[in-house]
């Protein structure tokens, strides 16, 4: 009876922790993530170079890896901070031959940093940007590192084609939902678009409202606080005559674009689909990088804070469904911070496709004011494992410029996943 009755206090006691553990998790919130504690894992720098055209744009000659060289040093030179502070950097890619691994860590000697800091490469297909944040993030926050980089670097120009999808075995090919994780990213968004009733006109309305809001910022300078401009060898297609070219802007943003425009396209996976090129991702090159420390830690150094990185999400959803993914991981990492929609200001949620971004905001009921304000992938490109970094870059410059706070970056991801981030702005 004893022996009971003591399992039963136990039992009492667990669910009491419990109780309290999400009574706390209810109290979290808005308030309680705009305060500042020192092992906030804040960031002190972010940028980018511009995002080019593949095939045709600024860098559709310079290796991923050169890009990546640029923005590291880019980093330095912004930040101040010492490379040999740097202890880790994570590099998000998804074409580059073995991983980027070994062009990675060069790129990295070769910009600064010394044979002490460490570099890996990885892959989470389009969330693979914010995947080597959040890397880098948990390694400061675990206390494995003080400080590190998170980064991302793609050249579809040079490395985007069939070679990219690797043929399934046998093995694979016999179960059906393995099968469908090599389905075409386009053939999924219109298999989706219809099953889900995304009308083209509502995305070709969504689209072009991505190239005049880009457009805008273009011509304001909004981007200029986050770009890195980048001087580049480049080959002239008309004379084949190389030069030497800076690059100080994205240049897949193209004025004019209206939904009526957008609707003489023809459909590019069916006769009768809705997904061409004006209304889903430019296929583009570009490197970010992100740099992540505690708070203690830049104060100690003297670095200035641009805001912190409070918490993310990564789920799994139908191959088949694979557009869905934000509107997954979103609710997942509001939950995770006590938030709700309403209380973030700025959303940057990767536009793949109009067709899947224009359903995750529908099916969030989310206001489409607060969704990618200076346009997004459509509009000036979705460099495969950048896009994640880069909007950490176009985020924070937003939050700061409005003097908003709170921000969600998300996007949905290859084979089925979304993965979301909640960050705050100083």
């Amino acid at each position: 009876m004893a022996n009971q009755t003591g399992r039963n206090s136990g039992a009492q006691d667990r669910l009491s922790q419990v109780a309290d553990h999400l009574s706390g998790a209810k109290q979290t919130g808005k308030s309680a993530l705009l305060q500042k504690h020192p092992d906030d894992i804040v960031v002190t720098a972010a940028l980018r170079t511009p995002i080019t055209k593949g095939g045709k744009g600024g860098f559709k000659d310079t290796a991923s890896a050169d890009l990546l060289h640029g923005a590291f040093k880019a980093l330095i030179q912004r930040s101040g901070i010492d490379p040999s502070l740097v202890e880790d950097i994570a590099v998000g890619t998804v074409l580059a031959p073995g991983g980027g691994a070994t062009e990675f860590r060069a790129a990295a000697l070769a910009a600064g940093f010394p044979v002490t800091t460490s570099v890996k490469s990885l892959n989470r297909q389009c969330s693979s940007g914010l995947q080597a944040c959040v890397d880098i993030a948990n390694a400061i926050k675990s206390g494995m590192i003080e400080v590190g980089i998170g980064a991302g670097a793609e050249s579809m120009s040079t490395q985007y084609g069939p070679q990219a999808v690797t043929e399934f075995s046998e093995l694979l090919e016999e179960h059906k939902t393995a099968a469908e994780c090599k389905v075409p990213m386009g053939v999924l968004s219109e298999k989706m678009a219809k099953e889900k009733g995304i009308a083209r006109k509502d995305q070709d309305a969504f689209a072009a409202a991505s190239f005049q809001k880009a457009v805008e910022a273009q011509k304001k300078g909004l981007f200029d606080e986050e770009i890195a401009p980048l001087t580049v060898k480049w080959t002239d297609p008309k004379t084949d005559e190389e030069k030497t070219i800076t690059v100080s802007k994205d240049d897949g943003v193209r004025e004019g674009i209206t939904a009526e425009s957008l609707g003489k396209i023809r459909p590019a996976f069916s006769k009768d689909g809705s997904i061409h090129a004006g209304n889903a991702s430019q296929i583009s090159d570009g490197a970010a990088a992100v740099l992540l420390m505690k708070r203690s830690t830049a104060q100690r150094l003297g670095q200035k804070v641009l805001g912190k990185f409070v918490q993310a999400s990564v789920v799994g959803v139908p191959p088949l469904l694979m557009g869905v993914g934000p509107a997954a991981a979103i609710p997942v990492v509001l939950q995770k911070t006590g938030l709700n929609k309403d209380e973030v200001d700025i959303y940057e949620i990767n536009e793949a496709f109009a067709s899947q971004c224009l359903y995750c905001i529908n099916e969030l009921g989310l206001d489409q004011a607060k969704i990618n304000p200076k346009g997004g992938a459509i509009a000036f490109g979705h460099p495969l494992g950048v896009t994640g970094a880069r909007q950490v870059s176009t985020l924070f410059t937003e939050l700061k410029r409005t003097g908003k706070q709170i921000g969600v970056t998300s996007m949905c991801i290859g084979t089925g996943m979304g993965m979301a981030a909640v960050w705050v702005a100083e």
